[in-house]
């Protein structure tokens, strides 16, 4: 298997995971917070304001990782 494919693999695990943690912590309890269908609806989406505040926390967390990792690693 080469390095490339590993990769893929790897970026393909970690989506399925956060998409799996995403619905399971965050959609279903608000899903399940509402009884009226719109409602539902509109929490679910606004789930999504939350998963793209937790992404781009993760990314910035990631950048900074690799910006500082010479001073990190020694």
């Amino acid at each position: 298997m080469s390095n490339e494919t590993i990769i893929y693999l790897v970026v393909g695990v970690c989506g399925v995971a956060v998409l799996a943690a995403w619905i399971g912590l965050l959609v279903v309890p608000a899903w399940q917070s509402y009884s009226r269908v719109w409602e539902r609806i509109a929490a679910s989406f606004l789930t999504l304001y939350v998963l793209a505040t937790l992404l781009v926390l993760g990314a910035l967390g990631g950048a900074a990782v690799a910006y500082y990792w010479d001073r990190i690693a020694a």
